[in-house]
């Protein structure tokens, strides 16, 4: 489902002046990668209510309309209920009437969706015209197994966990999964929530009186659940049960992993951790999906200089490309965007990661176990003997990883790496400390991507902000930006979490010009090196994070908030 501007229900909604020809084009040639239909971009950037467009449609089309809030949607028969197609296009089959689909739509032109539900259920379809608020709303709703906030909320009783007395029961008790049906009913439903809602981690935490379960959405950790403290050791033995792990080991940390098959062409793993605390095992767990590896570069938030800038260094047959960012900034992604891109039958790709945290075909990724002697250096040494092309290294850690790194980068093979520094001039200063000579630096390394992840604002509530002109200019901002300059801040709705849905990259892509490279080769510190960076018209990341902003992508507060301002 695509964007499109020559849409009937928008060429009649200009005829009757209910919104302004002019305002829409501008906003088609600007923003038209972030809505996916005319009434997303309408309803998103505020130019009509929800209402008066349903009413309108409506009215040109002849079609019937319907509120929604005075609808059961518990009454959708099961066979209607496909959430891949609902949701793909917008679109919710109410009822089935001999041969004809009924069909709750917004935008009753958009034939080609219509279409697709036809074909797909060999119906015809009977459009009626509903509020496009209160259409997500239903969708969600009908597809919401949320669990609520305490297990009051959802009936999960003491005598339902097999714990009548209210008493803690042993873990050797914990066993196959007939005698502890409802624990693992219950992990489940957390474990769908949480791909359902789009978290990156789950946290499972006991205390002395409570337990607590929170998803970090959107790179924020949110209480969702709090079982009866009891409960802790069965949680957590269960959850290790599905990782594979020693249950009986309470004593020191274990790493494992769960494959959830969700249907059959899809699963999703998770990466677990467990920890032991003070009142039992904190165990947190990576949801690891491997759709977000194959995100195109265009959906990363780049730039398009930035991009060309990436897409140029990978292009090149020799040379280190790093990215750099605290954890959980989405340096894996960068990185696992460039492998696919270079990811071809002529190219021979090897990776050695710890952990190995998605699985990719085609490249030979390796699992660092320094236990069994297994290292990055040992890894690096034994891929210059595999004839490589392409080399990744999960992390530069130390002086030998770097040396044997830079040496691959020197002698026609292409090596990727990350690094945990604030910015990319203090990504040369790193190598430098590390005892990297600062002609190996210069020489080797081509291009540094220092990347954060901030919350995308949600364009079903988000609201104007006014700031005054000093304030604006002491945030960043440049005099000509603020003529045009429109910011926006979170309010909160059914559509999102706090205001926010989603998360957007911000970078910072600094190649290593000649300049630059003879900076190094003086001794030039990394505040020399930014300031020849902004010389040559490199953005940092505070100004990168700016030009979201005023896109109205994201917040003045989450830019502060990603650059430590």
């Amino acid at each position: 489902m695509a964007l499109n501007p020559n849409s009937i229900l928008l060429r009649r909604l200009h005829q009757a002046n209910l919104v302004d020809p002019q305002i829409t084009a501008k906003l088609l040639q600007e923003k038209s990668h972030q809505y996916q239909t005319i009434a997303d971009l309408l309803i998103g950037e505020k130019l009509i209510q929800a209402k008066a467009l349903a009413e309108a449609a409506a009215a040109f089309t002849l079609h019937s309309a319907l509120d929604l809030d005075f609808f059961d949607i518990n009454a959708i028969p099961d066979p209607l209920r496909n959430e891949k197609l609902i949701r793909k296009h917008h679109i919710l089959p109410l009822a089935k009437r001999h041969k004809s689909l009924f069909l709750a739509v917004v935008d009753p032109t958009d034939m080609t969706s219509v279409e697709d539900f036809e074909f797909n259920t060999g119906l015809n379809a009977e459009m009626i015209v509903v509020e496009f608020d209160k259409l997500h709303k239903a969708i969600d709703k009908l597809f919401d197994t949320t669990a609520t906030d305490s297990f009051t909320d959802t009936q999960w009783d003491l005598a339902k966990m097999g714990l009548a007395g209210g008493e803690e029961e042993d873990i050797r008790t914990v066993g196959s999964d007939s005698e502890d049906q409802p624990i693992i009913s219950f992990i489940n439903k957390m474990l769908h929530d949480a791909i359902r809602k789009g978290a990156s981690d789950l946290h499972f935490e006991p205390y002395e009186k409570t337990y607590r379960i929170r998803f970090r959405i959107d790179g924020i950790l949110h209480e969702v659940a709090s079982p009866p403290a009891a409960l802790s050791t069965r949680l957590s033995a269960r959850l290790k049960v599905m990782s594979r792990l020693d249950i009986a080991e309470k004593r020191v940390p274990q790493d494992g992993r769960i494959k959830l098959k969700l249907s059959q062409k899809k699963s999703i793993d998770f990466r677990v951790s467990t920890l032991p605390t003070l009142w039992g095992e904190k165990i947190v767990m990576r949801i690891l999906d491997s759709d977000s590896a194959m995100l195109g570069i265009d959906v990363l938030g780049y730039e398009p200089e930035q991009k060309q800038l990436y897409l140029d260094a990978l292009a090149q047959p020799q040379g280190m490309i790093l990215v750099t960012g605290p954890t959980g900034s989405g340096k894996t992604v960068s990185l696992y965007t460039g492998l696919n891109i270079l990811n071809t039958e002529e190219t021979n790709i090897s990776t050695a990661e710890d952990p190995v945290e998605i699985n990719l075909p085609g490249i030979n990724q390796v699992q660092v176990n320094p236990r069994a002697g297994l290292t990055f250096p040992s890894a690096l040494k034994a891929f210059l003997r595999q004839d490589p092309d392409v080399i990744m290294v999960g992390e530069i850690r130390d002086l030998e990883t770097a040396e044997i790194a830079i040496k691959a980068a020197q002698t026609g093979h292409l090596v990727l790496s990350t690094l945990h520094t604030n910015s990319a001039p203090e990504t040369l200063t790193r190598l430098l400390n590390m005892g990297v000579p600062a002609y190996n630096v210069a020489s080797s390394v081509t291009l540094i991507i220092a990347q954060r992840l901030a919350r995308r604002l949600c364009n079903h509530c988000k609201a104007a902000e006014q700031i005054p002109e000093q304030e604006a200019l002491k945030q960043g901002f440049t005099t000509s930006q603020l003529s045009q300059l429109k910011l926006f801040k979170p309010v909160g709705c059914d559509h999102c979490t706090g205001g926010y849905k989603g998360r957007l990259g911000i970078y910072e892509v600094m190649p290593i010009t000649a300049q630059i490279a003879a900076k190094i080769m003086a001794g030039a510190n990394s505040l020399d090196i930014a300031a020849q960076a902004q010389t040559e018209g490199f953005p940092n990341l505070r100004q990168s994070a700016l030009k979201k902003a005023a896109a109205g992508l994201t917040s003045l507060a989450e830019v502060n908030r990603v650059t430590n301002a």
